[in-house]
């Protein structure tokens, strides 16, 4: 088996004296574990850090193997980011979050375009976290765990949603939830709309809302906690002021 793909480096670990098992993710055939010779390499090891993009092509005797693939760079390398602390924690929580929740070889071309527009804000510190939490949303929803934001769930209207169930990721309403606010996810208004301004403590709420369902839905049915990187990030943008 044989093909080509556009991929983003979630990671690359030492196999041999060598060579690399590269984790990648792949614009049309999902995220892929691969072997790459000369990995180990100073010609190749800058476009084998996490977020690079590659050209891959991959070679396997068939779909149930490791196989092999030769990387060629593709675009702009990540030494973009290096003046930038912020940009790299989130560069590091988004690869550990999409190498812990996607499984292997299922095709996720929405996933490939988020990391394409998420990559484009890391450009931005005042603007990349909430596109962030955008992306984190998108990877729920690709998983078949969307949360439903447009309506209150209790009351069917549309108006003053404020909260989102920690168990059912429904939308709930002010007046509908405040009795059960201490036990009701917050939710930032920017989520409820493209016009809607991102302001104070929004980036809060939505990484608790995004990173509460990514526990509880996707990290810990496979016993595993949600990456430390992601931790970090979140460490680091709290220092920074910006959540």
């Amino acid at each position: 088996m044989e093909f080509e793909d556009d991929a983003f480096v979630l990671s690359a670990r030492p196999h041999g004296d060598t060579g690399v098992v590269a984790d990648l993710l792949t614009e049309h055939h999902g995220r892929r574990l691969t072997y790459v010779a000369g990995g180990a390499s100073r010609r190749m090891k800058p476009f084998l850090q996490p977020g690079s993009r590659v050209r891959a092509a991959f070679r396997s005797r068939d779909d149930s193997q490791l196989g092999s693939a030769r990387l060629e760079p593709r675009g702009e390398d990540i030494s973009r980011l290096f003046d930038s602390p912020l940009a790299l924690a989130g560069l590091a929580a988004a690869t550990a979050v999409v190498q812990g929740a996607l499984p292997e070889r299922e095709p996720e071309p929405g996933i490939f375009a988020a990391m394409e527009a998420l990559m484009s804000a890391f450009a931005h510190d005042a603007v990349w976290p909430a596109v962030f939490i955008r992306f984190e949303l998108g990877l729920l929803a690709s998983l078949g765990f969307g949360l439903n934001l447009d309506v209150c769930a209790v009351s069917g209207s549309t108006d003053d949603l404020a909260w989102v169930s920690p168990r059912t990721g429904r939308a709930v309403s002010r007046t509908e939830g405040a009795p059960y606010a201490e036990r009701l996810l917050g939710l930032p208004p920017f989520l409820l709309g493209n016009q809607a301004a991102v302001v104070e403590g929004d980036v809060g709420l939505g990484l608790a809302l995004t990173g509460h369902f990514l526990e509880a839905w996707v990290f810990h049915p496979r016993d595993r906690p949600l990456p430390p990187a992601r931790d970090w990030m979140v460490e680091r943008l709290q220092r920074s002021g910006l959540l």
